[in-house]
Parts: C-alpha cells; sequence; structure tokens
C-alpha cells in the first residue's frame, strides 16, 4: 500500500499566490453584476443609520496616496458599521468650483483667448474640466475596493447642489448675519482675489527687517518700531503701546527712543548697540495716548493709540499700525475712528497715492522704501528675517493683508461663537486633542470674508444700482436666483437679463430701478460647508447631523470649521456627532510628499504592481493619529504579514476539504481541551477586535490579526493539530473535532478581516467548502459576536500557564536542533520535572505528545539531577531529552515501539494502522 495516499492531505483552490494585481479587477467586475453596495443596504433595510459624511475632495488632477488613506479610512468605518447591522450608505462627493481648476482651465485656453471669451463661457470649460478628473478620480477609488454610491454621487457644481447652496445663503441673509464692510483680508496679487483664512499655507519666507523711527510731534525723543512688512508703512496711521506696560527712554547718541522696559535689551541686542543709556522713571503706555508722531516720509501725522494686542515677544513695543494691511490693525483702527489707508490695487501695486513707488509689485517696493528710510534719517537698523510667512495654498505666492470691500458672514459675535464653542464641546473628537486644536482656531476668529473676484464659483446674487452704486442683497432676488438655480444651474445669473430676478417693482433708495448684476461668487468653503444642508437633509438615506466626518488634520481650519460654522447658523446646531482626523502621508525622512519633491506616492503604481489590498493592509498597519509613514521598507514589512495571513488563510482551507458541517460538526462538549482553548482564544481575538474597529483603532486590528495568525495559529494550534489533522482517521471524532474548530476560525477571519482586506475576505469566503452561510459576499454578512459558552476565561488561564511550560520545553529541543543532535523533535523523548503539584496535575491530563510535538513525554516530580536542562523561568522545573525509542513510522513519523507489531502493516504505529484499515 502506498501510505502517502492514505494521508489527509490539504486541498484548496485558494491559491499560494495572491495575484491580487490581476485577481482584483475581477473581483471588482463580479461587485458590479452582483450591485454589492445596493446588495448590503437592501440586506440592511429598516437597521438603524450610521451616516459617514464625505469630505469632498477637488475635481482637479489624479488622486494621490493622502487621497487613498483618507478614502480607505472611510471605508474601514463604513464597511465595520455595515458588518455591524447598520444601515450605512455612503455617498462620495466632489469639490468643483473655485481657483485651482479655473487656473488650469486659463492655463489651457491662454491669456489671449480667455480675454475674448465671455465668463460663462469660461465656467463651462471649467465644468468640463471637473467632469473628466471626477470621472478619473471615480475610477481610482473604486479600484481602492471602496464601496459607496458611486455613480450618484453629490457634485457642488450640480443643479441641485447650486441651488441648496444659494438657498443655503439666503437663510443667513434672512438672519441679517451677511454684510459688507470694508475690512483688511489675506490677498493673492497672482490670483487677484480675496483668500479664507483656510486657503492660506504658512511657508518660510525671508523678509526685510527694520527698526524705524516716529520723531513725536513737539517732544525730544522717538517711538521706535520694528516691522518686517516695509511695503506697509506708506499706509501707517498710528503707533499702538499697550496700556499696562511700563515704557523707557533710551537714549543712543544724541537720540532718544521710547521703548517697552522688557524689550530694551533684546532690541539692543539685536540692534548691535551696546552703548546706550536708560533716562527717567518707567511710564505707563497710557500715559502716552493721544501724542502725535510725525511719519517718517512726511505724508502725514501718526496718532500713538493703546492697544491689548501690543505684546513684549518681540519688536519694542511700539507697533507699526496700518487699519488697510491688518486685521488688528483695523479693529483698534475702528475703535479710534482712523482712516484706512490701502494705496494698493488687485495686483498687489502700489497705486497713485505712493508716488514714488507708483505700479511698482509691494514685495519688489520693499528695496526702494528701506532705501528711502535710510535717505530720510529714520531707519536706526535693517537686516534679513526668515519666518513663518502666509502664502497663497494654490499659486504660493506670498499673500498680503489688502483692505477691499467684501461680503462677510458675521461668526465673531459673542452669542455666534458661544454656541459654536458649546457644538464643540458636545462633539466626540477622534484623536481627544481635537477638540482644542478647533476650540483655539475658532475662539477669536473674525466674521467670514465669502467673497471671491473669480469666474468659477456660485455667484453671490447681489445686485448693484446703476446710477449711486449702492449694493443691494434681497432675500427675494436670492430666491428667485435658487428657484432658477435648480433648472437650470448658477449660469443662469450671466445668462440672464438681470431683470429675470427681480421682484415686481424693485426700486433703490435713490429711485433708481437700472441695476446691474454683481460678479463676486461666493468662498468655494461656503460651498462644500454647507453639504451637510445640501446632503444630508435632502437624501432619504441619510439623516441630520452626520454620525462622522473623517478628513486630514488639516481640515480643522477648513472643512470641519465652515461646517460648523455654516450650521450653527443655519440650524444653531453642529453638523457631526464624532469627528475624526487622520495625519499626512510623509516618507521615511518624515517630510511630506509632493511631487515638487519628487517623492510622491501614485497609488496606482502601488496597486498595479502589488493590489489594492496591500495599499489598504498599509492604511491600517500606521497609527493614523500620528504622520503616516510610506516606504517601500513599509510596504514590504506589510507584504510579508499580508503573505502570513494568506498561508494562514489557506492551512485552514486546505485542512476542511472534506468538512462539511451539516454532517461533520462536533459540539463543543465533545471536543478535546486543546480544540476548546482553540475557540475560547477565538472568542478572545473576536471582542479584542471588534473593540478596537469600535474605538476607530485600525492599528489594532491589523496588529491583532497578524499576531493571532503568527503566533495562536502558525507558532502553536496548528502546528501542533497537524498530526491529527493528516494522519488521524478522516471521520475520527478527535480530527473532524478539529476541523469543526478550524471552520469556525476562518469563518470568523473572512469576517474580521474583510473591513480592510476587502479582496482576500472575499476570496477566503468564497473558498471555504460546504459553507453553511449562504451569503453571496462575505460583506452581507455580520460581523461574528464572542460565544459566552466558549469564551472560558479559566480554561484560557490555565493554557496559558501550559503555553509557558510548553514554551520553556522548547528551548532545549531547539538547542539540540541546532546542534544537529536531533533533527526533527519528533526524534525525542522528553520527560518534565514539575516540583509544584498543581503544575503536574495541570500536565496530567493532556497529550503532550501532541502539545510538544515529539514521539513521547512524561511528567516526574522534581529532580535536579545532572543531564537535565533546569528552567530559569519556573521554579523547580527542568527537562531532560534523549533519542526516541522504538521505531519510526513510515506514516506520521513518531517513534512508536507499536511499529513492527503489525502483520499486515508491519511499518506502522499502531495509531496509523487503525487509520489505514
Amino acid at each position: 500500500m502506498e501510505y502517502k495516499q492514505t494521508i489527509n492531505l490539504p486541498k484548496t483552490s485558494f491559491g499560494m499566490k495572491a495575484n491580487l494585481p490581476q485577481r482584483e479587477p475581477e473581483r471588482l467586475k463580479k461587485w458590479d453584476e452582483m450591485k454589492i453596495y445596493e446588495a448590503i443596504l437592501e440586506n440592511r433595510k429598516g437597521a438603524p443609520k450610521y451616516i459617514l459624511h464625505d469630505g469632498p475632495p477637488y475635481a482637479n488632477g489624479n488622486i494621490h496616496l493622502g487621497h487613498a488613506l483618507n478614502k480607505i479610512l472611510k471605508d474601514f468605518v463604513v464597511k465595520y458599521k455595515a458588518m455591524s447591522g447598520f444601515y450605512a450608505p455612503y455617498v462620495p462627493g466632489w469639490d468643483c468650483h473655485g481657483l485651482p481648476i479655473e487656473h488650469e482651465v486659463s492655463k489651457k485656453l491662454g491669456k489671449e483667448k480667455l480675454a475674448q471669451m465671455e465668463k460663462i463661457h469660461v465656467r463651462q470649460e471649467c465644468r468640463r474640466y471637473a467632469n473628466k478628473f471626477i470621472d478619473k478620480q471615480r475610477k481610482s477609488f473604486i479600484r481602492l475596493g471602496v464601496f459607496g454610491d458611486w455613480f450618484n454621487p453629490y457634485v457642488t457644481m450640480s443643479n441641485i447642489y447650486e441651488a441648496r447652496i444659494v438657498q443655503a445663503f439666503a437663510e443667513f441673509v434672512r438672519k441679517g448675519l451677511v454684510y459688507k464692510g470694508l475690512r483688511p483680508v489675506h490677498w493673492c496679487p497672482h490670483c487677484r482675489t480675496a483668500l479664507a483664512d483656510a486657503e492660506v499655507e504658512y511657508q518660510k519666507h525671508t523678509s526685510p527687517s527694520v527698526f524705524v523711527k516716529f520723531p513725536v510731534v513737539n517732544q525730544d525723543y522717538s517711538m521706535l518700531i520694528w516691522t518686517t512688512t516695509p511695503w506697509t508703512l506708506p499706509a501707517n496711521v498710528a503707533v499702538c503701546l499697550h496700556p499696562d506696560f511700563n515704557y523707557r527712554f533710551v537714549k543712543v547718541g544724541d537720540e532718544k527712543y521710547l521703548l517697552s522696559e522688557d524689550r530694551i535689551e533684546g532690541a539692543m541686542e539685536e540692534l548691535g548697540i551696546t552703548d546706550y543709556e536708560i533716562v527717567g522713571e518707567p511710564v505707563r503706555g497710557a500715559e502716552f495716548e493721544h501724542l502725535v508722531c510725525e511719519h517718517p516720509f512726511k505724508y502725514r501725522h501718526s496718532k500713538v493709540i493703546l492697544g491689548t494686542h501690543v505684546t513684549n515677544e518681540a519688536g519694542t513695543g511700539c507697533v507699526h499700525t496700518a487699519p488697510g494691511h491688518g486685521a488688528e490693525d483695523f479693529h483698534i483702527g475702528q475703535h479710534y475712528g482712523l482712516p484706512v489707508v490701502n494705496p494698493v490695487d488687485d495686483a498687489g501695486c502700489f497705486m497713485v497715492e505712493v508716488a514714488e513707488f507708483q505700479g511698482q509689485y509691494v514685495q519688489d517696493a520693499n528695496r526702494g522704501i528701506v532705501d528711502k528710510l535710510v535717505r530720510e534719517g529714520v531707519i536706526i537698523h535693517h537686516t534679513s528675517f526668515e519666518h513663518s510667512y502666509p502664502h497663497c495654498w494654490r499659486c504660493h505666492t506670498p499673500v498680503i493683508f489688502r483692505a477691499t470691500e467684501q461680503w462677510f458672514i458675521r461668526v465673531s459675535e459673542k452669542a455666534f461663537l458661544n454656541t459654536v464653542l458649546e457644538e464643540i464641546k458636545a462633539t466626540e473628537w477622534v484623536p481627544k486633542w481635537g477638540e482644542e486644536r478647533i476650540r483655539l482656531m475658532v475662539q477669536d476668529r473674525p466674521d467670514w470674508c465669502v467673497s471671491r473676484q473669480r469666474s468659477w464659483g456660485v455667484p453671490i446674487p447681489v445686485v448693484n444700482c446703476q446710477q449711486c452704486g449702492e449694493a443691494h442683497l434681497d432675500v427675494r432676488v436670492i430666491d428667485k436666483f435658487a428657484e432658477l438655480s435648480l433648472e437650470e444651474g448658477n449660469d443662469c445669473w450671466f445668462s440672464h437679463p438681470v431683470e429675470d430676478f427681480l421682484p415686481e417693482g424693485f426700486a433703490c433708495a435713490c429711485g433708481s430701478t437700472d441695476f446691474s448684476a454683481g460678479q463676486d461668487i461666493l468662498d468655494v468653503w461656503f460651498d462644500s460647508g454647507v453639504s451637510h444642508y445640501a446632503v444630508l437633509e435632502t437624501r432619504e438615506d441619510h439623516h441630520w447631523p452626520a454620525d462622522m466626518y473623517l478628513e486630514g488634520q488639516d481640515q480643522y481650519r477648513g472643512w470641519f470649521q465652515t461646517s460648523l460654522l455654516a450650521a450653527v447658523g443655519l440650524r444653531n446646531s453642529a453638523p457631526y456627532k464624532t469627528v475624526l482626523t487622520h495625519g499626512f502621508t510623509v516618507d521615511e525622512f518624515g517630510r511630506a510628499m509632493s511631487k515638487s519633491k519628487e517623492n510622491g506616492v501614485d497609488p496606482q503604481d502601488i496597486i498595479k504592481q502589488y493590489g489594492a489590498d496591500i495599499l489598504r493592509m498599509w492604511v491600517a498597519s500606521t497609527d493614523y493619529r500620528t504622520e503616516m509613514v510610506f516606504s517601500e521598507g513599509i510596504l514590504k514589512q506589510n507584504i510579508d504579514v499580508y503573505r502570513r495571513i494568506r498561508n494562514t488563510a489557506r492551512f485552514l482551507l486546505g485542512n476542511l476539504s472534506d468538512f462539511d458541517p451539516q454532517q461533520h460538526w462536533v459540539d463543543y462538549a465533545d471536543l478535546t481541551e486543546i480544540d476548546q482553548w482553540a475557540l475560547a482564544r477565538l472568542q478572545w481575538l473576536i471582542a479584542r477586535i471588534d473593540k478596537a474597529y469600535e474605538t476607530y483603532e485600525f492599528h489594532r486590528v491589523y496588529h491583532t490579526l497578524h499576531n493571532y495568525c503568527a503566533n495562536d495559529l502558525g507558532g502553536f494550534y496548528l502546528d501542533v493539530m497537524k498530526d491529527r489533522l493528516y494522519c488521524d482517521g478522516t471521520d475520527w471524532q478527535t480530527r473532524r473535532g478539529t476541523q469543526t474548530v478550524l471552520y469556525e476560525i476562518v469563518t470568523v477571519l473572512a469576517r474580521l478581516m474583510a473591513p480592510i482586506l476587502v479582496f482576500t475576505a472575499e476570496e477566503i469566503w468564497e473558498n471555504i467548502p460546504n459553507r453553511d452561510d449562504s451569503s453571496a459576499s462575505v460583506h452581507l454578512t455580520r460581523l461574528p459576536e464572542p460565544n459566552d459558552e466558549m469564551y472560558d476565561n479559566a480554561l484560557l488561564d490555565r493554557w496559558s500557564e501550559v503555553m509557558k511550560i510548553r514554551s520553556e520545553v522548547l528551548k532545549p529541543l531547539e538547542k539540540l536542533r541546532q546542534e544537529k543532535t536531533i533533527g526533527s523533535s519528533l526524534e525525542a523523548n522528553v520527560t518534565l520535572y514539575v516540583g509544584s503539584e498543581r503544575l503536574r496535575n495541570l500536565l496530567a491530563d493532556l497529550d503532550l505528545n501532541q502539545l510538544l510535538i515529539v514521539s513521547h513525554a512524561a511528567v516526574e516530580p522534581f529532580d535536579a539531577q545532572d543531564g537535565i536542562w533546569l528552567s530559569e523561568e519556573i521554579n523547580d522545573f527542568g527537562v531532560q531529552i534523549t533519542k526516541a525509542t522504538g521505531e519510526k513510522c513510515e506514516r506520521c513519523w513518531n517513534y512508536r515501539d507499536s511499529v513492527g507489531q503489525s502483520e499486515a502493516h508491519p511499518t506502522l504505529c499502531d495509531r496509523c494502522e487503525k487509520a489505514v484499515s
């Protein structure tokens, strides 16, 4: 007889090689044919809803690694919630208006052609451009294995969404929260538009650093100011002191300067002045209020005013104040009734008011202004200064503060901000420090500048009187615009005569009935900020507020904040219950990833080479609350972990090829103790992973799954059970019992990994032989719950001790193998010398041959005789290893005295003889 043919060898079509890049597209096709997303929702119909509201990516360019990270994390949450029994629709969105698309379209068209085109035609080109990238990005996101309503997304340029934006704006107007004001705002000279705080990025920048004296009229001293923006000095109208700081006079040669007492030493050091004298007594800043200084350029006089925003952290304690070029300057200027001087045009160039520098770009004029200060004899010191400076998020040009007439939403009033702060407190923030981060950003924020001087966006429905220039923001006009937008889209504002939006008898206070349509558009952050109003409130499968918003850390100053401000304005409540943020992707050196730094990674390249499941595994493996480090080395580590998990699944499936749970199931009470331990450990795994999913700790899911496969299964249970699975009789209860356990394990593992390894889990599910769950997809199943009967903590504690003993025995066994005294551990007989009677009793009922994978094992009372290996971990515990006695069984390779006793099968042990008979 060919005994090799009698061994129960594993058989499965679940391949050792994953071939994910080839198999995943086939899987996507199957899911598409079975309409997997719709099937999941149908399966959960009537269940409690869970809504993760998608923060819309910008419809510009191909997706990068950050996009993939974000969408995969969202998919983890949605799949987990769906498999936990929730009705969890996922509606992706796209942000379509705004400067980046307009820039790209402008470059494509060219200046000459652009100048000849009407605004509505430019907008049509922008719409085509956005649609092209929506299609590209959609395909890329689907390829990641992300389930969603991909062909019914929300798109901020759709008619229905644009109409909701206008309706939301109308609600703010009705509540008296919208006003037009002259305020200094971040202004991009290159893009020629105002920018929101969220559209400003801080980068290192070198500016001139100048100390300038402002002589006090009719006095013998000067106020000494420090600034890094000399170009703003032509707009100076005041010098501001802190009312409560002590100020001192400092004599340097024939000059006398006033500085804050706490800044004298630091300022003199920066000025390089060592020979100076402090004269007179300290004087509180309040004593200098209403004095008048000479302007360095003799344009005007500059008043001395007081402000608590003045600090002693840098400078001199005397602050150059230009209300046309700074938010704090503007606010203090309003208090004192100071003029708002803004001699800078849309392109960031000086106008005729500064004749000497007219036409010069302000940053370029800095050098000339410093030279003029030198000629006027008012500059004390000048050098260069590197600091963090605001830049435009799109073109990376240094921005300027510039006072212009803009439309604002009133969000800085105390009552409004108090509600915002209360809602922040009522929201769950993951990580917890997110609450403090957004609170600090919101509590002192200015009103929201929502107007932009561009073409591609939602028009602000203002009509301007042609006779007196008065701007009219009337809810009747806005409502009519919203109505037409729903039918035709926002382009109607530019294609219809303005009269189509005016109510009957509409007239200006000056008596004129001649109006023109305003040309400003809304801030794109208003577009996305009202997505809760446009999506959550209008889709039947959603609810308001959302259960979760999940985005990168930059969205504290972006979408999280604008959504919160909009929701408080519209509904007096936060639009979300939980906000989860993730870190940015960085390379192995901690550098942010970007094409310009040549360290950017295209997720499509990873998918083509390794498969989407490997990328998803990387996302799960890293704690998203910190920076997400990506490198080839880290990817290789994940590939190794994937292989281990896959090989574990293959072993499980292969050893179930002849198992049918309907026929071969063994009840828990009839299982051997080691099988019962395996089931108890499985319940522990279920509980631990469920908790990790529930708390969004996906890295714990990853590491727990890996450790379970590597240690519990590969490192112990499956290794120990190979002999039983391969060599016991096919239908013996011991073998069927272990197969029962393997069946439980593989059906649990497939479901536990499904939210993360979306493709592989499905492949495992399809390959489970005689599966008693008829679900067409693992994603249609429920996540497992711990079985209380099997979750035996006493058993786990007992086996924890057994595992410790086993670990000690393996040490001398491995040493002998390395020394080549023995080859396989089956060539050994092991005697355990145990001093503890409790431990001897613990081991008495165990199959130690099986547990230790040796041919013979016995337990004796402790005796520290020569030739015994003594444990350093367990008191009074020793191991003696000798060569196995008996003959080697041809079939199972164990050494047994029974080999040779059978006439029919003289080369088999008694166990194998029974198995083949």
